[in-house]
């Protein structure tokens, strides 16, 4: 069922996108019914496969037409219509659209006008000054989107997949791998496991008694392969529709451990792993760590036995990137896992324009999770998705409420999302932003001010009494958008004077603190708080994401809030700033 589900939405993600594309307006109504279709799927518990055409039209939010091409794909493997579209718009223009700038609509006119099918054609154009030319565009806009450009790849992203398309799709293949008879183990390795924002190809190591039945379960997922670029004893490898390499290696039980490691990487911490085994003796390949002298096997099984033969602690993968871990693994050193998340600080529900659960089902899912402490944080009315204060009051009559039945196991706090305005102006009067039990501020326009005007407007909304956190900082997207220009140390030192904690928001198309941010941070004393943002109640888990940065990032469990005990987290967020610190 899970296989059917992700098929399915997949399917009118990519129809969304593509008909996106195909008509230059994301507002059509064939992009919006394919939307609309999309979270009606990812809604759904029941088994898609058991039901009608007819069945499906029932379900809000799916249509006859629709209806009818999730059978198609169901029944046959495949959309007509979908296959038309991946023709007319390859996967070269869709990636068009992750320049900053660069919307439908204007990768429409740069194909007709100056056939630009791809990001190096745009980086031709835009060398040769041919934008500023066309109607609509103009020499300022020309210069936007080279800048864009430029930070782009700047950033090492063009070309690489973002990790929000990459772990969801790791996690499908790796789990109908797991499913082929005679698989004992499957993960996804290489920068994807150790957690990296872009990768450029997907790496899964398979332990099985046969690889011929994993290849072919590999190459027969015909609704995500787009071409086999080969096959062979021990390596597959395939394009998704989507344009992502992905690598399968098959490796026989005993060699599980060495392969993880090896194809986990990182090159560098490779490298000085070979050089440790060398200088005892020894010498460490995808195959196992053995003796130089006679090749008699010393580990290869786990990665743990491994490292335990060069003398080493368990190294997690997020640290493996020659960053000192070796180091400190060596002398005991490595930093401490942050533990358990027992709070959430920016969360959704159904109330917010673009929230899909309802309050009952995010406070369940976050009992469930072991949550103490929980914010809700609808988005303020300067947002697109933002509602008024009549809807919130209404909201906090329902949390008071709600509040007598959770007694002890749930602190439950009435919060706002609110946004800040070009100047560091935020929502409402405040009188009423302090009748909130928990305010946080984002950015969530004017993208490309200098980084003085980003400066000052991020450490104004700092300095207000009622704004106890700052989300997504940066707001980037990663592969989409990129980060706004910030004074760090002066957000840093505006985040200690005024006791207002940063997120690290589990987002992943965000992951807002990046890692580098984080790892200048971590002699700073001010709050980290890592969020969800969840705006379904299954999003929940995207704190451990959060996590995942943090811990990336060596940073030091006491920096971060919501691993503190429930008593002092609690304290700390209903006490007003730099209560509990």
């Amino acid at each position: 069922m899970a296989d059917t589900k992700q098929d399915v939405l997949d399917m009118l993600r990519d129809l969304a996108e593509l008909t996106m594309l195909d008509e230059g307006d994301p507002q059509s109504f064939r992009v919006r019914a394919y939307e609309s279709a999309v979270q009606a799927v990812a809604a759904q518990a029941n088994d898609l496969g058991t039901l009608t055409a007819k069945d499906l039209q029932k379900i809000e939010g799916i249509g006859k037409s629709t209806a009818e091409k999730i059978r198609e794909l169901l029944e046959t493997g495949r959309v007509a219509k979908l296959e038309d579209l991946r023709a007319k718009h390859p996967a070269s223009v869709v990636a068009l659209l992750r320049i900053p700038g660069l919307g439908p609509k204007a990768v429409k006119k740069l194909r007709a006008e100056l056939r630009i099918e791809s990001i190096d054609d745009l980086r031709h154009a835009l060398a040769g000054h041919k934008l500023r030319e066309l109607p609509g565009f103009g020499a300022k806009s020309e210069d936007k989107l080279a800048q864009a450009l430029a930070r782009l790849d700047e950033q090492g992203e063009v070309g690489r997949t973002p990790i929000s398309v990459a772990l969801p799709l790791a996690n499908r293949i790796v789990a109908h791998l797991r499913d082929v008879q005679g698989v004992l183990h499957a993960e996804f390795c290489g920068s994807l496991r150790r957690f990296a924002e872009t990768i450029g190809d997907v790496d899964v190591v398979v332990a099985a008694t046969d690889p011929e039945p994993v290849m072919d379960a590999l190459t027969g997922m015909t609704t995500l392969v787009d071409r086999v670029l080969g096959r062979g004893a021990a390596k597959t490898s395939i394009v998704t529709r989507r344009g992502t390499q992905v690598d399968l290696r098959v490796v026989s039980p005993h060699q599980l451990g060495a392969a993880l490691l090896y194809f986990t990487g990182s090159k560098g911490h490779n490298i000085k792993l070979r050089q440790r085994a060398l200088a005892r003796g020894l010498t460490l390949n995808e195959y196992a760590l053995s003796k130089i002298d006679g090749g008699d096997v010393v580990a290869s099984e786990t990665e743990a036995q491994i490292y335990e033969a060069l003398g080493l602690s368990w190294i997690p993968p997020v640290l493996r990137e020659d960053q000192g871990e070796i180091e400190a693994a060596d002398k005991g050193l490595l930093p401490a896992p942050l533990g358990d998340v027992i709070g959430d600080f920016h969360c959704h529900t159904s109330v917010s324009g673009d929230g899909r659960s309802s309050l009952d089902e995010v406070v369940a899912a976050a009992i469930a999770r072991g949550v103490r402490v929980l914010a809700i944080t609808e988005h303020a009315e300067r947002t697109v998705s933002g509602v008024g204060r009549d809807v919130l009051l209404a909201q906090r009559d329902a949390i008071h409420a709600m509040r007598k039945k959770l007694g002890d196991r749930l602190v439950l706090l009435h919060g706002v999302e609110l946004n800040i305005d070009r100047d560091g102006g935020l929502d409402w009067d405040p009188e009423f932003r302090a009748t909130f039990d928990w305010c946080l501020a984002s950015i969530h326009d004017h993208f490309d001010l200098d980084r003085a005007t980003q400066t000052r407007r991020v450490v104004r909304a700092m300095q207000d009494p009622s704004v106890r956190m700052i989300g997504h900082l940066s707001a980037r997207m990663i592969g989409a958008r990129p980060p706004i220009e910030l004074d760090l140390d002066a957000v840093f030192d505006a985040a200690e004077q005024t006791g207002t904690a940063l997120e690290i928001n589990g987002g992943l198309p965000r992951l807002d603190l990046s890692v580098e941010t984080l790892r200048r941070a971590r002699a700073r004393k001010f709050p980290i708080v890592l969020t969800s943002d969840a705006h379904r109640a299954e999003e929940l888990q995207r704190v451990d994401y959060a996590a995942r940065n943090a811990e990336k990032a060596w940073l030091d469990r006491e920096r971060v809030a919501n691993t503190w005990g429930a008593a002092r987290l609690a304290a700390w967020a209903t006490g007003g700033k730099n209560a509990g610190t």
